[in-house]
């Protein structure tokens, strides 16, 4: 449960802005405006999305900082009414038409602020995801660095010992990981963001010809600054969300109405079909234990893409700043 992984954290008063109202655009402004989503999509060469809690609470999880996030109670003494493990959460529309519009090319790279573990569940990729704050799925070996599916939500919160042994029989240069003890990988207020997610996502970003965020007010940082990564070489950004953001005075479009409405507009626009649950896709079901890591290898494959992006970058801005000076 969230308020429970919410429990596992340490102290910490700074928690953002708490219950703002929401607004909802009209059904004829959300039509109006999943058109334009759904153009500005097709004119992309590199579309990446930056999810928050808000696409996980029609799945029961709780957000944080909507009029009846955790975070928000939490401040008035309260805990939430509703809630359900996340072992019994599934991956909501949203999860499900972020799978079909990367197979279909319409999206390349998913940036998430969510520890919940949907992603994983809905089959997501790996090499399509960079977890910001971790996944309640996640076992992580603090000696070999490589990380492992869990069936089920781990029992602990802030990289703490799990007291179990790495299920690594090799590390990355073929030796067996020895004495290697798992920990959750799931961060507490304080903690350094995960390396090659980071470093994913940064690049991703601002190469992005569109960066959209989904149910996420965008207040926690550096997270909820990388959608403005690809502002100065003329990218767009996009925001649904219900209440107001950090950044919406930087947005292209506003769309304020239920993300799995939105999604679901835009894929049929797009003719993207958008496929169910199936714990055959899921990780957490298999029988064998998975591989969760970001191999090293794609993120230096990536750097050399985003090196001579930014090489680009800047011989263009050169180019302009001498026709008209």
């Amino acid at each position: 449960m969230s308020c429970n992984y919410a429990d596992g954290l340490s102290a910490y008063d700074n928690k953002g802005i708490l219950g703002a109202p929401e607004s909802f655009d009209s059904d004829e402004v959300v039509a109006e405006k999943c058109q334009e989503l759904a153009e500005l999509i097709k004119k992309s060469g590199h579309v990446v999305l930056h999810t928050g809690a808000g696409i996980s609470t029609s799945a029961g999880i709780p957000d944080f900082r909507g009029p009846k996030g955790v975070w928000t109670l939490e401040e008035k003494g309260e805990k939430p009414d509703f809630n359900v493990s996340f072992d019994e959460a599934r991956p909501t529309k949203t999860h499900m038409a972020i799978i079909a519009l990367i197979e279909s090319g319409y999206v390349q790279y998913v940036i998430s602020q969510n520890i919940d573990g949907l992603h994983l569940k809905s089959g997501l990729d790996r090499k399509y995801l960079s977890e910001l704050h971790g996944n309640i799925y996640i076992e992580q070996c603090k000696k070999c660095r490589r990380q492992f599916v869990s069936p089920s939500a781990v029992e602990t919160v802030g990289q703490k010992s799990l007291q179990r042994a790495c299920k690594s029989s090799m590390d990355s240069k073929g030796r067996s990981c020895r004495s290697g003890i798992l920990y959750d990988n799931v961060l507490d207020w304080e903690h350094d963001l995960p390396e090659n997610d980071l470093e994913m996502g940064v690049m991703h970003s601002t190469v992005a010809d569109l960066n959209i965020a989904l149910g996420t007010t965008l207040q926690i940082v550096p997270s909820g600054d990388l959608p403005l990564k690809n502002l100065k070489c003329g990218g767009k950004f996009v925001i649904c969300n219900l209440q107001p953001t950090k950044h919406d005075k930087k947005a292209n479009l506003i769309i304020s109405s239920y993300v799995d409405v939105v999604l679901s507009k835009v894929c049929k626009l797009l003719g993207v079909e958008i496929p169910e649950y199936s714990e055959a896709s899921d990780p957490t079901k298999q029988s064998k234990p998975m591989e969760w890591t970001i191999p090293t290898s794609n993120v230096n494959t990536f750097h050399r893409q985003y090196k001579k992006y930014v090489k680009d970058s800047k011989i263009e801005s050169k180019a302009k700043k001498t026709k008209y000076t």
